[in-house]
Protein backbone atom coordinates (compact mmCIF):
# COMPACT_ATOMS: atom_id res chain seq x y z
CA UNK A 1 0.00 0.00 0.00
CA UNK A 2 1.74 3.49 -1.24
CA UNK A 3 1.70 6.11 1.56
CA UNK A 4 0.07 9.21 0.70
CA UNK A 5 1.21 12.84 1.90
CA UNK A 6 -2.19 14.44 2.10
CA UNK A 7 0.41 18.01 2.74
CA UNK A 8 1.83 16.93 -0.50
CA UNK A 9 -1.57 16.53 -2.37
CA UNK A 10 -2.71 19.81 -1.40
CA UNK A 11 0.35 21.40 -1.75
CA UNK A 12 0.40 23.37 1.67
CA UNK A 13 2.52 23.09 4.44
CA UNK A 14 1.88 20.75 7.38
CA UNK A 15 1.49 23.79 9.96
CA UNK A 16 -0.98 25.38 7.48
CA UNK A 17 -4.03 26.84 9.09
CA UNK A 18 -7.99 25.69 7.85
CA UNK A 19 -8.07 28.90 5.07
CA UNK A 20 -4.75 27.70 3.23
CA UNK A 21 -6.00 24.15 3.22
CA UNK A 22 -9.28 25.08 2.47
CA UNK A 23 -8.58 28.10 -0.48
CA UNK A 24 -5.88 24.92 -1.61
CA UNK A 25 -8.23 22.63 -2.07
CA UNK A 26 -10.47 25.37 -3.84
CA UNK A 27 -8.71 25.83 -6.49
CA UNK A 28 -7.39 22.05 -7.14
CA UNK A 29 -11.29 20.71 -7.03
CA UNK A 30 -12.01 23.26 -10.00
CA UNK A 31 -8.79 22.00 -11.77
CA UNK A 32 -8.98 18.60 -11.64
CA UNK A 33 -12.80 18.19 -11.88
CA UNK A 34 -13.08 15.54 -14.26
CA UNK A 35 -16.18 18.28 -16.55
CA UNK A 36 -13.85 20.45 -17.15
CA UNK A 37 -10.55 19.57 -16.98
CA UNK A 38 -8.24 18.31 -19.98
CA UNK A 39 -5.44 16.53 -18.28
CA UNK A 40 -5.18 12.83 -18.70
CA UNK A 41 -5.26 12.16 -14.83
CA UNK A 42 -7.90 14.33 -14.04
CA UNK A 43 -10.19 11.80 -12.02
CA UNK A 44 -7.32 10.22 -10.31
CA UNK A 45 -6.03 13.98 -9.14
CA UNK A 46 -9.54 14.85 -8.39
CA UNK A 47 -10.04 11.72 -6.21
CA UNK A 48 -6.20 12.52 -4.17
CA UNK A 49 -7.10 16.23 -3.90
CA UNK A 50 -10.86 15.28 -2.07
CA UNK A 51 -9.50 12.76 0.39
CA UNK A 52 -6.39 14.86 1.04
CA UNK A 53 -8.77 17.84 2.26
CA UNK A 54 -11.52 15.08 4.13
CA UNK A 55 -8.59 14.72 6.17
CA UNK A 56 -6.83 18.18 7.11
CA UNK A 57 -10.16 19.73 7.42
CA UNK A 58 -11.40 17.67 10.30
CA UNK A 59 -9.23 18.61 13.74
CA UNK A 60 -9.39 15.03 14.76
CA UNK A 61 -8.55 13.35 11.69
CA UNK A 62 -6.14 15.46 10.91
CA UNK A 63 -4.37 14.48 14.29
CA UNK A 64 -4.78 10.87 13.85
CA UNK A 65 -2.85 11.41 10.21
CA UNK A 66 -0.42 13.41 11.78
CA UNK A 67 0.43 10.72 14.06
CA UNK A 68 0.81 8.08 11.28
CA UNK A 69 2.47 10.58 8.89
CA UNK A 70 5.86 10.26 10.64
CA UNK A 71 6.23 6.80 9.45
CA UNK A 72 5.50 6.68 5.83
CA UNK A 73 6.61 8.91 2.89
CA UNK A 74 4.66 9.71 -0.08
CA UNK A 75 4.76 7.27 -2.75
CA UNK A 76 6.67 4.60 -0.47
CA UNK A 77 5.36 1.43 0.33
CA UNK A 78 3.40 2.08 4.35
CA UNK A 79 2.05 -0.53 6.74
CA UNK A 80 0.21 1.19 9.54
CA UNK A 81 2.02 0.53 13.33
CA UNK A 82 0.63 -2.66 14.70
CA UNK A 83 -0.95 -1.30 16.99
CA UNK A 84 -3.17 1.26 14.64
CA UNK A 85 -6.94 1.18 15.66
CA UNK A 86 -8.65 2.86 12.35
CA UNK A 87 -11.07 5.65 13.69
CA UNK A 88 -14.94 4.97 12.79
CA UNK A 89 -14.33 6.73 9.57
CA UNK A 90 -16.65 10.11 7.91
CA UNK A 91 -20.04 8.94 8.00
CA UNK A 92 -21.90 11.57 6.37
CA UNK A 93 -19.16 14.46 6.18
CA UNK A 94 -19.29 16.61 3.94
CA UNK A 95 -16.65 16.24 1.07
CA UNK A 96 -17.12 16.13 -3.27
CA UNK A 97 -15.68 12.89 -4.18
CA UNK A 98 -16.07 11.72 -8.01
CA UNK A 99 -17.90 8.78 -8.27
CA UNK A 100 -15.52 5.85 -6.77
CA UNK A 101 -13.89 4.63 -3.24
CA UNK A 102 -11.44 6.46 -1.74
CA UNK A 103 -7.81 4.58 -1.50
CA UNK A 104 -6.78 1.47 0.36
CA UNK A 105 -4.64 3.79 2.31
CA UNK A 106 -7.45 6.10 3.31
CA UNK A 107 -10.20 3.00 4.59
CA UNK A 108 -6.53 1.60 6.25
CA UNK A 109 -6.52 4.05 8.41
CA UNK A 110 -10.11 5.77 8.58
CA UNK A 111 -11.87 2.73 8.13
CA UNK A 112 -14.56 4.55 6.01
CA UNK A 113 -15.63 3.52 2.15
CA UNK A 114 -16.97 6.34 -0.24
CA UNK A 115 -19.79 4.30 -1.95
CA UNK A 116 -22.09 2.28 0.24
CA UNK A 117 -24.47 -0.43 -1.50
CA UNK A 118 -27.43 -1.62 1.40
CA UNK A 119 -28.96 -4.89 1.53
CA UNK A 120 -32.46 -4.68 1.04
CA UNK A 121 -34.91 -5.33 3.97
CA UNK A 122 -37.40 -7.43 2.54
CA UNK A 123 -37.39 -10.50 0.88
CA UNK A 124 -35.08 -12.96 1.95
CA UNK A 125 -36.17 -15.78 -0.09
CA UNK A 126 -33.58 -16.99 -2.25
CA UNK A 127 -34.72 -17.45 -5.58
CA UNK A 128 -35.52 -13.81 -6.08
CA UNK A 129 -34.04 -10.84 -4.44
CA UNK A 130 -34.34 -7.29 -5.00
CA UNK A 131 -30.88 -5.62 -5.75
CA UNK A 132 -28.67 -3.65 -3.76
CA UNK A 133 -29.30 0.15 -3.46
CA UNK A 134 -26.45 2.26 -4.48
CA UNK A 135 -25.51 5.63 -2.80
CA UNK A 136 -22.95 8.10 -4.56
CA UNK A 137 -21.56 11.85 -4.13
CA UNK A 138 -22.56 13.40 -6.84
CA UNK A 139 -20.13 16.80 -7.04
CA UNK A 140 -22.22 19.56 -8.96
CA UNK A 141 -20.38 23.19 -9.37
CA UNK A 142 -22.47 26.08 -8.11
CA UNK A 143 -23.44 27.33 -12.03
CA UNK A 144 -24.96 23.81 -12.59
CA UNK A 145 -27.36 24.86 -9.70
CA UNK A 146 -28.98 27.27 -12.14
CA UNK A 147 -28.72 25.29 -14.97
CA UNK A 148 -31.48 22.96 -16.60
CA UNK A 149 -29.34 20.88 -18.52
CA UNK A 150 -28.64 17.06 -17.89
CA UNK A 151 -25.48 15.83 -15.78
CA UNK A 152 -23.62 12.81 -16.68
CA UNK A 153 -22.96 10.49 -14.32
CA UNK A 154 -21.37 7.31 -14.44
CA UNK A 155 -20.90 4.31 -11.83
CA UNK A 156 -20.36 0.55 -11.56
CA UNK A 157 -22.87 -1.90 -10.72
CA UNK A 158 -22.53 -5.86 -9.42
CA UNK A 159 -24.86 -8.11 -10.42
CA UNK A 160 -25.40 -11.46 -11.77
CA UNK A 161 -23.99 -11.90 -15.07
CA UNK A 162 -25.03 -14.44 -18.47
CA UNK A 163 -23.02 -17.62 -16.48
CA UNK A 164 -24.46 -16.47 -13.05
CA UNK A 165 -21.30 -15.36 -11.56
CA UNK A 166 -21.35 -11.99 -9.90
CA UNK A 167 -20.06 -9.18 -12.09
CA UNK A 168 -19.16 -5.51 -12.62
CA UNK A 169 -20.14 -3.66 -15.34
CA UNK A 170 -20.49 0.47 -15.49
CA UNK A 171 -23.64 2.11 -16.04
CA UNK A 172 -24.00 5.90 -17.56
CA UNK A 173 -26.99 8.13 -16.97
CA UNK A 174 -28.16 11.40 -17.58
CA UNK A 175 -29.28 13.01 -14.59
CA UNK A 176 -31.42 16.60 -14.24
CA UNK A 177 -30.58 18.30 -11.10
CA UNK A 178 -34.06 19.69 -9.58
CA UNK A 179 -33.62 23.26 -9.19
CA UNK A 180 -33.31 24.03 -5.41
CA UNK A 181 -31.67 21.56 -4.34
CA UNK A 182 -28.71 21.82 -1.60
CA UNK A 183 -25.50 20.67 -0.23
CA UNK A 184 -25.75 17.29 1.07
CA UNK A 185 -29.60 16.37 0.14
CA UNK A 186 -30.25 13.28 -2.04
CA UNK A 187 -31.77 12.39 -5.49
CA UNK A 188 -33.25 8.85 -5.99
CA UNK A 189 -33.57 7.35 -9.45
CA UNK A 190 -35.80 3.99 -8.83
CA UNK A 191 -34.69 0.77 -10.10
CA UNK A 192 -30.94 2.48 -11.38
CA UNK A 193 -29.49 0.76 -8.99
CA UNK A 194 -28.10 -2.92 -8.26
CA UNK A 195 -30.00 -5.38 -10.83
CA UNK A 196 -31.86 -7.98 -8.57
CA UNK A 197 -31.22 -11.99 -8.52
CA UNK A 198 -33.89 -14.54 -9.60
CA UNK A 199 -36.22 -12.05 -11.17
CA UNK A 200 -36.02 -9.76 -8.45
CA UNK A 201 -36.32 -5.99 -8.69
CA UNK A 202 -33.55 -3.95 -9.36
CA UNK A 203 -32.23 -1.46 -6.26
CA UNK A 204 -32.45 2.41 -6.85
CA UNK A 205 -29.60 4.85 -6.86
CA UNK A 206 -28.80 7.31 -4.55
CA UNK A 207 -26.92 10.37 -6.18
CA UNK A 208 -26.11 12.68 -2.81
CA UNK A 209 -25.38 16.40 -3.73
CA UNK A 210 -21.98 18.05 -2.61
CA UNK A 211 -21.54 21.50 -3.80
CA UNK A 212 -18.01 21.60 -5.39
CA UNK A 213 -16.33 24.64 -3.16
CA UNK A 214 -16.28 28.15 -5.78
CA UNK A 215 -13.18 30.23 -5.79
CA UNK A 216 -15.16 33.40 -5.30
CA UNK A 217 -18.20 32.64 -3.49
CA UNK A 218 -19.17 30.75 -0.13
CA UNK A 219 -22.39 29.14 0.38
CA UNK A 220 -25.07 29.94 3.20
CA UNK A 221 -28.44 28.02 2.77
CA UNK A 222 -29.11 29.31 -1.05
CA UNK A 223 -27.79 32.98 -0.22
CA UNK A 224 -23.74 33.37 -1.90
CA UNK A 225 -21.10 35.18 -0.03
CA UNK A 226 -18.28 37.07 -1.69
CA UNK A 227 -15.53 39.23 -0.01
CA UNK A 228 -15.05 42.38 -2.34
CA UNK A 229 -11.64 44.11 -1.83
CA UNK A 230 -11.56 48.00 -1.55
CA UNK A 231 -9.30 50.32 -1.99
CA UNK A 232 -9.26 52.48 1.21
CA UNK A 233 -10.15 55.44 -1.10
CA UNK A 234 -13.33 53.61 -1.87
CA UNK A 235 -14.24 53.04 1.42
CA UNK A 236 -14.12 56.46 2.27
CA UNK A 237 -15.27 58.26 -0.32
CA UNK A 238 -17.72 55.61 -1.97
CA UNK A 239 -17.50 53.91 -5.27
CA UNK A 240 -19.49 52.17 -7.60
CA UNK A 241 -17.99 48.99 -8.59
CA UNK A 242 -18.63 45.67 -10.82
CA UNK A 243 -18.94 42.40 -8.37
CA UNK A 244 -19.17 39.17 -10.52
CA UNK A 245 -21.85 36.34 -9.54
CA UNK A 246 -22.66 32.95 -11.37
CA UNK A 247 -25.09 34.85 -14.06
CA UNK A 248 -22.65 37.69 -14.67
CA UNK A 249 -21.57 40.81 -13.19
CA UNK A 250 -23.63 43.43 -11.70
CA UNK A 251 -22.94 47.59 -10.78
CA UNK A 252 -22.44 47.72 -6.60
CA UNK A 253 -22.67 51.27 -4.87
CA UNK A 254 -20.40 51.08 -1.67
CA UNK A 255 -21.72 53.96 0.87
CA UNK A 256 -18.93 57.05 1.34
CA UNK A 257 -17.73 55.87 4.67
CA UNK A 258 -17.49 51.56 4.61
CA UNK A 259 -15.83 50.00 7.08
CA UNK A 260 -14.30 46.07 6.38
CA UNK A 261 -16.48 43.71 7.34
CA UNK A 262 -19.79 45.53 6.31
CA UNK A 263 -22.14 43.49 3.97
CA UNK A 264 -23.83 44.43 1.49
CA UNK A 265 -27.11 42.34 -0.27
CA UNK A 266 -27.78 41.87 -3.81
CA UNK A 267 -31.36 40.57 -3.88
CA UNK A 268 -31.77 37.72 -5.64
CA UNK A 269 -28.19 36.95 -7.09
CA UNK A 270 -27.99 33.57 -4.99
CA UNK A 271 -28.84 30.20 -5.55
CA UNK A 272 -32.49 29.00 -6.85
CA UNK A 273 -34.46 27.71 -3.84
CA UNK A 274 -37.89 26.09 -4.08
CA UNK A 275 -39.91 28.99 -3.25
CA UNK A 276 -37.47 31.73 -4.22
CA UNK A 277 -34.12 33.02 -4.84
CA UNK A 278 -31.60 33.52 -2.29
CA UNK A 279 -29.39 36.67 -2.36
CA UNK A 280 -25.90 37.71 -2.68
CA UNK A 281 -23.95 39.17 0.29
CA UNK A 282 -21.21 41.46 -0.83
CA UNK A 283 -18.40 41.48 2.88
CA UNK A 284 -16.28 44.39 2.14
CA UNK A 285 -12.48 44.27 2.88
CA UNK A 286 -10.66 47.22 2.43
CA UNK A 287 -7.47 46.72 1.90
CA UNK A 288 -3.98 48.50 1.64
CA UNK A 289 -2.10 49.61 -1.16
CA UNK A 290 2.10 49.46 -0.60
CA UNK A 291 3.89 52.05 0.03
CA UNK A 292 6.21 51.53 -2.79
CA UNK A 293 8.07 55.16 -2.83
CA UNK A 294 8.63 58.06 -0.82
CA UNK A 295 6.10 59.94 -2.34
CA UNK A 296 3.86 57.91 -1.30
CA UNK A 297 4.57 57.15 1.86
CA UNK A 298 4.80 61.23 1.95
CA UNK A 299 1.30 61.41 1.29
CA UNK A 300 0.20 58.61 3.88
CA UNK A 301 2.09 60.90 6.17
CA UNK A 302 0.42 64.22 5.14
CA UNK A 303 -3.23 62.12 5.71
CA UNK A 304 -2.51 61.29 9.22
CA UNK A 305 -1.63 64.29 10.67
CA UNK A 306 -4.48 66.27 8.43
CA UNK A 307 -7.16 63.70 9.54
CA UNK A 308 -6.64 63.43 13.39
CA UNK A 309 -8.00 60.03 13.15
CA UNK A 310 -7.55 57.35 16.53
CA UNK A 311 -8.67 54.07 15.34
CA UNK A 312 -8.17 52.83 19.34
CA UNK A 313 -10.08 55.58 20.84
CA UNK A 314 -12.25 53.02 22.14
CA UNK A 315 -10.23 51.49 24.35
CA UNK A 316 -9.01 54.88 25.99
CA UNK A 317 -12.45 54.43 27.48
CA UNK A 318 -12.54 50.55 29.03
Amino acid sequence: MEFKDYYKVLGVAADADKPTIKNAYRKLARKYHPDVSSESNAEAQFKDVAEAYEVLKDAQKRAEYDELRRYGRHGKTFEPPPDWQPSSGFGDSSHATFSGDFSDFFESIFGGAQQRQQPHRGTERDFERRGRDIELDLPVFLEDTLSEESMPVAFEVTGPGANGQQTRRKKHLNVKIPAGVGEGERIRLKGQGAPGTGGGPAGDLYLRIRLVPHPLFDVEGHNLVITVPLAPWEAALGAKIEVPTLTGRIHLSIPANSQTGQRLRAKGKGLVGRSHKGDLFAVLKVVMPPASNDKIRQQWQQLAESASFDPRAEWSKR
